[in-house]
Parts: structure tokens; sequence; C-alpha cells
């Protein structure tokens, strides 16, 4: 193991599988299917592109339930920049 390695921490194999099971249980739970989802994250990443550029790299757009069982829409979008005169 080289020095750097020892400072930058790369995300384990059972965290992402970790996360991806908590999306699909939710899902289940909300009574979601992809479709629906994949559908909802492009409407809102097109309506969003209008006004920035998204680093789609680093997305993450989910749908979770709330200490009410509400469902809420959890948008992590990272921007590139601003567009102007638009």
């Amino acid at each position: 193991m080289g020095i750097l390695e020892i400072f930058t921490k790369k995300p384990l194999s059972k965290d992402n599988a970790k996360a991806r099971l908590k999306v699909v249980i939710e899902q289940d739970r909300l009574r979601i299917s992809n479709d629906v989802l994949e559908r909802l994250k492009n409407d809102i990443l097109r309506v969003i592109s209008n006004y920035v550029e998204i680093d789609t790299d680093d997305l993450d757009v989910r749908i979770s339930q709330s200490g009410d069982d509400s469902p809420i829409i959890k948008a992590n979008i990272p921007v590139k920049e601003f567009h102007r005169n638009r």
C-alpha cells in the first residue's frame, strides 16, 4: 500500500451494496417501480438543467419516507455552473 492510499478512502463494495439495498427496500415500501423513479429523476434533471449545468457523475436522487411515513424526494445534484442570460 502506498502512502497516498492511506489518505484516500475508496467506497467499499459492502457500503455500495448496503446503499443500493436501502434504495430497493424504500422503493418496495412505497410501491414505486424503477421505471417511475427513473422518469421522475430525468424530469427533475431536465428542469434543473434549464438553469444550471449539472455534474451527472455524482448525482443522487432517491425517494424515502419521513418519520410520519410520507414520501420524500431527496436530491443531491452537484452544479458545475449557473447558466447566464437564459
